[in-house]
This record gives C-alpha cells, sequence and structure tokens, in this order.
C-alpha cells in the first residue's frame, strides 16, 4: 500500500475511517491472475470511481465486494472488522448494495414492483401471503421523494419509460433498505448527456447522505473526473494509480491506464 493509499484508507472526506476496505486482495480464474494484491477503501461521504481497460479487474473487484466471488487471498473489512462473505445475501446483511448495468428490472412490471422485486411486503400464511400494495406504494414514494425522483410514475411499466427513469429506479431500489455502501456498475451506458448528469446528481446525493459509493465507469472525461472524488486505475488486476479528482485531468486518468509514464501517474 502507497502512502497515499494508506492516507486514504485511514480517513475520509468526514474524518471517518473506511467503512468498506479490502487489503491485498488476489483472484486467480486457472492461470489469469485477475486480481493480484489489491488494496481499496471507500470511506462515507465520499464517491471513488474505478476505471481501467476491459479485463483490467474492474468488474471481478465488484463481484467480491459483493460477495458473488470469494478472493483467494487477502481480506475484507467493513467498519474496521474482518468479514467473510459467502455470497451476496451476506454482502446484502452488512448493507452493501450493487446496482448492475443491466438494472436487473422487470420491464413488464411498473415501478413499485420493481422496487420490491423478491423482497415483496405481504401478510401473514394463512391470510394468503397477500402483496401489501398500499404499504409498498407508500413505502416508494417516500424512497423517490427522498431523492427527488417524484415525477416518475408508480404505476407505468418500467418497460415504458427512458433509460434515465429506469436506472433511477435502480438507483432507489439500492437505497430502499437503507444500505451503507452502494456500487455502481456503468451506470451512465448508453444515457444521454442530461440522464447521465441526473445520475451524477442521484450518486452525489447519496454519498452526502454519507454512503461510500463507488462507481465503475469509462467514461472519463464527462463523467468520473466530475462526479467522483477519487479515482483508483487499475490495469492488468492491480492498482496501477490513484488520485483526487480535482487534482487530475482526464487525459492523466487514460495515462495512467493504459500504463503510460508513470510520473505523470503521480499526481494528486
Amino acid at each position: 500500500m502507497t502512502t497515499a493509499q494508506a492516507d486514504h484508507a485511514s480517513a475520509g472526506p468526514t474524518g471517518a475511517g473506511p467503512i468498506l476496505e479490502l487489503r491485498g486482495i488476489s483472484k486467480t480464474f486457472g492461470g489469469v491472475h485477475a486480481l493480484a494484491d489489491v488494496d481499496l477503501a471507500i470511506h462515507p461521504g465520499e464517491v471513488v470511481g474505478l476505471v481501467g481497460d476491459n479485463g483490467a479487474g474492474k468488474s471481478t473487484l465488484v463481484k467480491t465486494m459483493s460477495g458473488i466471488l470469494r478472493p483467494d487471498g487477502g481480506e475484507i473489512r467493513f467498519k474496521g472488522s474482518r468479514v467473510e462473505m459467502d455470497g451476496p445475501n451476506a454482502a446484502k446483511k452488512l448493507g452493501i448494495q450493487t446496482v448492475y448495468q443491466d438494472l436487473a428490472l422487470c420491464d413488464n412490471l411498473d415501478a413499485v414492483q420493481n422496487l420490491f422485486l423478491g423482497r415483496e411486503l405481504t401478510g401473514p400464511r394463512f391470510l394468503g401471503s397477500r402483496i401489501k400494495r398500499a404499504e409498498s406504494e407508500s413505502r416508494a414514494r417516500e424512497v423517490l421523494r427522498k431523492l427527488r425522483l417524484d415525477s416518475i410514475s408508480l404505476t407505468r411499466p418500467v418497460g415504458a419509460m427512458s433509460g434515465g427513469q429506469r436506472q433511477n429506479i435502480a438507483i432507489a431500489r439500492s437505497i430502499l433498505w437503507t444500505p451503507e455502501v452502494v456500487l455502481f456498475d456503468e451506470p451512465t451506458a448508453a444515457l444521454s448527456h442530461t440522464a447521465a448528469e441526473q445520475v451524477g446528481k442521484l450518486i452525489r446525493q447519496l454519498a452526502d447522505d454519507g454512503l461510500g459509493v463507488l462507481v465503475i465507469s469509462h467514461d472519463i472525461h464527462q463523467f468520473v473526473v466530475e462526479a467522483t472524488d477519487r479515482i483508483v486505475v487499475m490495469r492488468l488486476g492491480r492498482v496501477a494509480a490513484e488520485f483526487r479528482s480535482a487534482d487530475v485531468t482526464g487525459e492523466q486518468v487514460v495515462n495512467a491506464m493504459v500504463g503510460g509514464n508513470k510520473g505523470v501517474n503521480s499526481a494528486r
């Protein structure tokens, strides 16, 4: 761990230690080292951008943080304590939610049904375990209002909504269960510039509410540099560089991604 990384691991924007911290994480698939001795920390109140070319290890790292993959080496710490995650449900119980690129929404269902998909609010079994639609709508309105998304229809099929609205519903679903860390995989992919800006504002709002946020994105110039606090660059399964977003240009980030001049990579 470099001195700069150690500083980031000790205190974030709010002065608190990391919510989620990876130390020396390694993962191999056969003879391929997907992750090699990766250190990464996510603090409350900050947005971390995770970037790198295809095959750099970004998705493998997020799957490790979300409990889908178990690392071969290293340790994961949550609020300072070492944890073992044996699956996605273990990560969710800790307070780690993941919003994947495909959003995992059902186009034929409305916003309320998608928000509670797989976690439906139901009555007692002796009454047939009927879904509590009124209570579900009330909670849906509450979370959408919190995110200033009151204009989204609760009854319109999600398949009839715009890409930005669909992404917003996925974000709302991620915070419905009061997480402490939210991981995003390409949240602005295929969105218009206006919709991407709205998503960026929502992500910033999550951090302002005290959550730790990590975002994978290929949109270096228009999104990562503008919408994050810190940028972690991965290359060939390792952390190649780390920057404070306010102190770096998109060109420096891209240079680190492709293994350019290491002197450029040290800008902080």
